[in-house]
């Protein structure tokens, strides 16, 4: 391999799950490193059908270190409820790892989200209405909560409370909703955490030294090069990039460090959501 950037060529859907699946067996490490659950891989195998959204592709080999990457937007419940369906057929998640830098998508992302795609009307993007927008927005806007922030309850409070004060005056002035409650938001995530924290960790140095033993690594991408937010149809993109570069700094490695790219085409072309299609 050594290090392999799968990404989507087109708009997504391409098939990259099929073949993510089939070079995960000789992988050491496979790591998704953008989107969140607006993308889903599909794998057939022995265990049964799985449309895996947050969860890598390689989570069927044991022996195969699976990273969900700083770059990933995770919407805990979500991811949980996939960990469940694996360990239900059978599966063990013991090597799911989770970046400790990995943003969370939060109730009120998933709320604005749908609330301003319906305040576009006609212009409205298309959107998954899953909070992947708003997510990435308050990422560069630093004010995400990441899933390191779950491991220290106080800290989360605290971190939560700033936020959720600026959040409910935006839901309930500019959109007339009803506010979220801090407790019950608080105290949901704490249950999440609770869950997750054996897999949340610093992942950097886990892939840099695999990298530094020449060890197989798989970089994972989800959607396609065409939503690109910087060089697809934009502004009917999506929030993260999916390119090869996107790879590299969703992953947390040097852009040198990336040995071969493979991009997977469809022979007939789809997309989903608004936007030109040529």
């Amino acid at each position: 391999m050594p290090v392999l950037a799968v990404i989507g060529a087109q708009w997504g859907d391409e098939g990259k799950g099929k073949i993510v699946d089939m070079l995960s067996e000789r992988a050491k490490v496979v790591v998704r490193f953008s989107g969140g659950d607006n993308a889903g891989h599909t794998v057939i195998n022995p265990y049964g059908k799985f449309g895996l959204h947050l969860v890598p592709c390689g989570i069927f080999y044991p022996e195969t270190t699976c990273i969900i990457g700083n770059g990933v937007a995770i919407n805990p419940a979500i991811l949980i409820q996939e960990i469940d369906l694996i360990n239900s057929h059978g599966v063990k998640t013991d090597n799911l790892v989770i970046s400790d830098r990995a943003n969370l998508i939060m109730p009120y992302h998933i709320l604005l989200d749908k609330l301003e795609e319906e305040a576009r009307g006609e212009n409205a993007i298309g959107t998954t209405l899953r909070g992947i927008g708003p997510v990435y927005a308050d990422k560069v806007a630093r004010r995400g909560i990441r899933a390191g922030d779950l491991l220290d309850e106080k800290t989360f409070l605290e971190r939560l409370r700033m936020i959720l004060e600026y959040k409910n005056v935006v839901l309930t002035k500019v959109y007339g909703a009803k506010p979220l409650s801090l407790d019950e938001v608080y105290h949901q995530y704490l249950k999440y955490g609770e869950r997750l924290a054996p897999h949340i960790r610093e992942t950097t140095a886990m892939i840099d030294k695999a990298i530094q033993r020449n060890q197989p690594v798989l970089l994972e991408g989800a959607q396609g090069t065409l939503l690109d937010p910087d060089f697809g149809s934009y502004p009917y993109a999506t929030s993260s990039s999916p390119l090869a570069g996107g790879a590299s700094v969703g992953a947390g490695i040097g852009p040198t460090k990336i040995d071969a790219v493979l991009g997977v085409f469809k022979a007939y072309v789809t997309r989903v959501g608004a936007g030109p299609f040529p």
